[in-house]
């Protein structure tokens, strides 16, 4: 079964318009431009902490649709036989109409969309789309005229911007649900040996647990100490569509795709030493952007550290070691290096 819910709502506001000199919020002075006396508009909150109010009269009635898809199957991983699965999450699009405008009367068309494609992982999108034409103006720079696209023959809307991100963690604790068929086995096995009553065996097992318990950062397994090393790997994508360079032959503006890749990761292979990195792809030139990497060491008293950027034109690094008293903070050794203390400047 298919179950569809579709939502609609209408809403009304209305503002007057505080651009009038009554209201204070709003001032004009005069400028010389190419000989001739212009009058510009200004305000004095429009940089404050709550900025100013809008210009021009409102009266918007705004129309939004809400959808909903679900499917119902059959299941025998549920007691009740039937399991619900999400097509459709949430898609909504929206429009508004301002009746106390004088042009441009209509608004953009606000779309978004929420899918879930696992249980722990959605995909979000969102797009706008131009409800109006375009022309040139006297300087042969394209401007938005009061033409609605329907009238030109256009259809509803221009998609003019879309994007949608996702990002995901990788670390230990992600593969663990792969490794608990195993612990199940071990703890089997474990309890399946036969008890040693020798009063010596259980002794030597006391001073072994006391031995455990006294450097708790080693896990021991079947007489041997388990190297657990801590990391963490971390991926951010983008995709983002928008308008690029206007195209005077078709008086429409083309469409442009950038995306953005990024990575950071961490790992710990002993209890003092740490290693991170982060970088950014770039989609345009084909090639690593940005990379940023880190090595960090615990010395006990001493603390030291490096940073570096092997690639890309910030080229540089940093190296530190000091003491972890801040009695001793001025006891300490920096030194540095970037590609620009190779320029000569003269």
């Amino acid at each position: 079964m298919i179950r569809h819910v579709f939502t609609p709502s209408v809403s009304f506001s209305a503002a007057p318009d505080f651009g009038s000199s009554r209201y204070g919020f709003w001032q004009t002075y005069s400028k010389i431009e190419n000989g001739k006396r212009v009058d510009v508009k200004y305000s004095p909150f429009s940089h404050g902490i709550f900025g100013t109010a809008p210009q021009g009269k409102q009266g918007t009635v705004s129309f939004n649709v809400s959808n909903n898809l679900e499917m119902k199957v059959n299941s025998d991983r549920d007691t009740t036989g039937v399991r619900k699965i999400s097509l459709i999450e949430n898609l909504t699009a929206g429009i508004s109409y301002n009746m106390a405008a004088d042009s441009m009367n209509w608004s953009n068309i606000n779309t978004s969309i929420l899918i879930k494609l696992t249980k722990n992982f959605n995909l979000q999108a969102s797009a706008v789309f131009d409800t109006y034409t375009y022309q040139l103006n006297e300087y042969g720079n394209p401007v938005r005229v009061n033409i609605p696209r329907w009238k030109a023959g256009k259809g509803l809307g221009r998609l003019s911007s879309t994007g949608t991100s996702f990002s995901y963690t990788f670390s230990n604790d992600t593969f663990k649900k792969k490794s608990k068929n195993n612990t199940k086995e071990t703890e089997t096995s474990t309890n399946e040996t036969p008890i040693d009553n020798n009063t010596e065996n259980t002794e030597n097992r006391e001073n072994e647990s006391q031995e455990k318990t006294e450097d708790s950062g080693l896990e021991m397994k079947d007489g041997y100490m388990v190297w657990n090393v801590p990391w963490s790997l971390s991926v951010n994508y983008s995709i983002n569509y928008g308008y690029g360079t206007f195209n005077k032959k078709k008086m429409e503006y083309n469409g442009k795709i950038t995306q953005n890749l990024s990575f950071s990761g961490r790992i710990q292979p002993t209890k003092n030493w740490s290693f991170n990195f982060s970088a950014s792809y770039d989609f345009d030139a084909k090639k690593i952007a940005y990379m940023n990497c880190g090595i960090t060491r615990d010395m006990h008293c001493w603390t030291m550290s490096a940073n570096f950027i092997p690639v890309g034109p910030y080229k540089s690094y940093n190296f530190h070691i000091s003491v972890k008293s801040s009695l001793l903070s001025d006891l300490k050794w920096d030194k540095s290096g970037n590609s620009y203390d190779r320029l000569k400047w003269y």
